[in-house]
């Protein structure tokens, strides 16, 4: 009966938004927060998550195979990537989960990034949040959970995102770059 907010990845990392992600859910009384991965912060939020009494908000799920992974994905009502910009890795980093989120058909809600938000916008299949408080993180959760007709719009776009973003299609540009220096 709760709607399903899907944290991923192998680097749930420090300055990667998920302690903020889970400071969200005290505002949040009708969906839960899936963190499955691993990472240097994952005792920290697992603190948190005691420390707040939100256990029955936050689930935690190691570090599974990637087809295992695919298949609670495409269970996610919003898939979150909230990377903040403290380095140059992160300010332009694609990370997997934002083309797992895609090709599940799941929406996105991301931090401000560049190259994550030309993504999102380029395609309409979620939104971008403008800082890490997580009050507003939780606000904007829940509008995107609750706006049924944007949401089904983003829905249906990631169908077209993921057309767009494979490997097959990035294979042929990468071939074509390789062709220009024989």
């Amino acid at each position: 009966d709760k709607k399903i907010v899907l944290l991923q990845g192998a680097g749930i990392n420090v300055n990667r938004g998920a302690e903020e992600a889970v400071q969200a859910m005290q505002y949040l009384d009708d969906a839960v927060l899936l963190i499955i991965g691993s990472g240097d912060v994952i005792d920290l939020l697992k603190q948190l998550v005691h420390d707040l009494h939100l256990s029955s908000k936050v689930l935690f799920i190691p570090k599974v195979p990637f087809q295992e992974l695919r298949l609670y994905t495409q269970y996610a009502d919003l898939g979150l990537t909230l990377d903040k910009s403290t380095n140059l890795n992160y300010k332009f980093s694609l990370p997997n989960k934002l083309f797992d989120y895609i090709h599940s058909e799941v929406p996105v809600l991301s931090s401000d990034l560049p190259e994550i938000k030309k993504i999102i916008y380029t395609y309409n299949i979620g939104e971008c949040i403008d800082g890490h408080d997580p009050q507003a993180i939780a606000k904007k959760i829940s509008k995107m959970l609750h706006e049924e007709t944007i949401y089904q719009v983003w829905k249906k776009n990631t169908k077209i995102a993921a057309e767009n973003l494979n490997w097959e299609k990035e294979e042929q540009q990468l071939i074509a770059v390789y062709m220009q220096f024989r």
